[in-house]
C-alpha cells in the first residue's frame, strides 16, 4: 500500500514537472518573438527556473520598451568572488533576428537541462553568473517584424526608432588607444569623451551603463548577413586604408582569435569558412581585415571595461524563415554553450592588503601583453590567457605591488592570490590647537591613496585627512583613507 502510494506521488510529481516543461516549451518554441512574445517567453523561464534566473530591466529603448535580461547563477542578483560574469548581447541591429531567436532557445535550453539534472549546465550555472539580453533593439525589431521575412529589405528595421545604427554609436575609443600606444600611455579603461551621455541614444546609454555596473569578463553580440567569428580591432589603425587589406591586432590579439575559433569550431558549419558566398579561415576573421568600423561595440567592450567581447554573424539571411529555425538552433547550440565556458580559462584570483583585506580596483597586469585589467569592488580579478607562464603584477595607489609567476594550463583557470604591501609615510605637520611647537618625532599613518595625485608629505595638510587625537609621538596601525 506504502509503496503504491509513493509510486502514484512519483507519476503526479513527474507529470507535473513535465506539464512545466510543456508550457516553457510552448512559449520558446521554434518561431518568431514579437515584443511581448518575447517578454512572455523570458518571464516563462523564470517562472519554471525561479531559484537560479532572476529577471531585470537594463533601461528602455526610444519607444519605452524595456531591454530586458534574463540572469542564470545559483544565487541570482548577487555577484560572488571569484565567479566571473558573462554576457550575450542580441538583435543589436532590429532586423538580424536570428540571435534573438537562439538567445531565448538557449534561455528555455538552460532551465530544461538543469531541472534535467544534465551535470554540465548545472556546472556551469553554480560556477558561472549568466546575463542574456535577447533584444538590444527591439524597436527596430518590430519595424523588420512588420515587413516580414519575406519582403524585409537589407536595412529595413536595422536603426533604432531613430534610424541610427547602434554598432557605430558608441564612444570612439580606438583614436585614443592608437595615440596611446605611440605614447606609452594608458592601456585599459579608456576615459569616456565628457559629452558622452549626449551623443548616445537610449539603447546605448543602457548598454554602457550595464557594463559599468557588473564587471563582465567575457562576452558575444550576435549578428546576421554572414557566418563568421569576427575578433577586435574592428577599427583600422590607418584611416587611410578601407576593406580588405590589413588586420587591426589588439594586445590580446591570440586569446581573441582563440575564442573566436573556440564558437566556430564548436558551431556545426561556421569553421568550414565557406558562407554566404564568402570565405573566412576557420570561420574567423579580424574585424578590421573584413571592414573598418567605429563606434563599435565590440572595440568599447575591450577599451573601456575589463571584458573581452568578440561579434559572431550568425546566418546568411537576416531574417530566415521560421523553419529555418530549428536548424539554426541546433547548429548553434553547443557552440553557445561552450563559448560561455570559455570565460574560466586564464588566472583569477584576489587582491588583498597585507590584513586580508580586498582590494578594488587595483591594476593586474601580465608581463608581454600591453593591456591590463582591474579588480572588482570585492578584490576578485580574472585575466583571460592562453596555456604558458606568465608573470603577474598587481599595483594599486599607496600600496607596493605584488608579483607572481604562474603557469596556465589549457583547463580551468589557475586561482592566484596577490598581496600588496603597505606604504607607510612619516607626517611632519604643524597642529593647530596644540600649545607646542612642530613636533620632533614623526607621527607615523598608513595611507591608501585613492585619489590624491601628488602629495606632500611635509605639509599641513595632506588632501585633508581626518587624524586621530595626538596622545603620543607615535601613532601606529592607524588606516587613514584620503577623501
Amino acid at each position: 500500500m506504502e509503496q503504491s502510494r509513493n509510486l502514484a506521488q512519483l507519476v503526479a510529481l513527474l507529470l507535473g514537472l513535465l506539464g512545466c516543461l510543456g508550457a516553457l516549451a510552448r512559449d520558446s518554441e521554434f518561431q518568431h518573438h514579437r515584443y511581448e512574445d518575447m517578454v512572455r517567453a523570458m518571464f516563462a523561464v523564470q517562472n519554471e527556473c525561479p531559484y537560479i534566473t532572476r529577471i531585470y530591466s537594463i533601461g528602455r529603448s526610444v519607444e519605452g520598451r524595456h531591454l530586458y535580461v534574463l540572469e542564470f547563477s545559483d544565487n541570482p542578483g548577487i555577484h560572488e568572488a571569484l565567479e566571473p560574469e558573462f554576457k550575450y548581447v542580441g538583435n543589436m541591429h532590429g532586423n538580424e533576428v536570428l540571435g534573438r531567436e537562439l538567445l531565448i532557445q538557449l534561455c528555455a535550453f538552460l532551465c530544461q537541462e538543469y531541472r534535467a539534472g544534465n551535470h554540465r549546465i548545472q556546472q556551469l550555472i553554480h560556477d558561472t553568473r549568466i546575463h542574456i539580453l535577447p533584444s538590444m533593439n527591439p524597436d527596430g525589431y518590430e519595424v523588420a517584424a512588420r515587413q516580414g521575412p519575406e519582403f524585409n529589405g537589407y536595412l529595413v528595421g536595422r536603426g533604432n526608432a531613430r534610424e541610427m545604427d547602434l554598432n557605430r554609436n558608441f564612444p570612439d575609443l580606438n583614436a585614443l588607444m592608437y595615440y596611446y600606444e605611440k605614447t606609452s600611455g594608458r592601456n585599459h579603461h579608456l576615459p569616456l569623451p565628457d559629452n558622452w551621455e549626449q551623443q548616445v541614444e537610449p539603447e546605448t546609454m543602457a548598454v554602457i551603463k550595464w557594463m559599468q555596473n557588473y564587471n563582465f569578463v567575457l562576452s558575444a553580440n550576435l549578428h546576421g548577413g554572414a557566418v563568421v567569428a569576427n575578433y577586435p580591432f574592428d577599427k583600422s589603425r590607418d584611416p587611410r586604408i578601407r576593406g580588405r587589406v590589413t588586420s587591426a591586432a589588439s594586445p590580446d590579439d591570440k586569446i581573441f582569435k582563440k575564442l573566436a575559433k573556440a564558437y566556430s569550431y564548436a558551431h556545426s558549419w561556421m569553421h568550414e569558412g565557406w558562407n554566404c558566398g564568402d570565405y573566412f579561415d576557420e570561420g574567423i576573421t579580424n574585424g578590421a581585415s573584413w571592414y573598418s568600423l567605429s563606434k563599435g561595440m565590440q572595440d568599447f567592450n575591450y577599451l573601456s571595461t575589463n571584458c573581452f567581447e568578440i561579434t559572431l554573424e550568425l546566418s546568411c539571411d537576416k531574417f530566415p524563415p521560421e523553419s529555418a529555425l530549428p536548424r539554426e538552433w541546433l547548429g548553434n547550440r553547443e557552440a553557445l554553450v561552450s563559448y560561455i565556458e570559455q570565460v574560466h580559462h586564464g588566472i583569477k584570483g584576489m587582491v588583498y592588503d597585507e590584513n586580508n583585506n580586498p582590494i578594488g580596483n587595483a591594476e593586474v597586469a601580465v608581463s608581454g601583453i600591453n593591456h591590463d585589467v582591474t579588480s572588482g569592488p570585492e578584490g576578485d580579478y580574472y585575466r583571460l590567457l592562453l596555456p604558458g607562464t606568465y608573470t603577474v603584477t598587481a599595483t594599486a595607489p599607496g600600496y607596493h605591488p605584488s608579483t607572481s609567476t604562474v603557469t596556465v594550463g589549457p583547463a580551468e583557470a589557475i586561482q592566484v592570490t596577490l598581496t600588496l604591501g603597505t606604504h607607510t609615510h612619516h607626517v611632519y605637520m604643524n597642529t593647530p590647537g596644540l600649545n607646542h611647537g612642530p613636533l620632533k618625532d614623526p607621527i607615523t599613518y598608513q595611507f591608501t591613496h585613492t585619489h590624491c595625485p601628488s602629495l606632500s608629505y611635509k605639509h599641513t595638510h595632506i588632501c585633508a585627512p581626518t587624524f586621530p587625537a595626538l596622545h603620543s609621538k607615535a601613532v601606529t596601525n592607524k588606516q587613514v583613507k584620503e577623501p
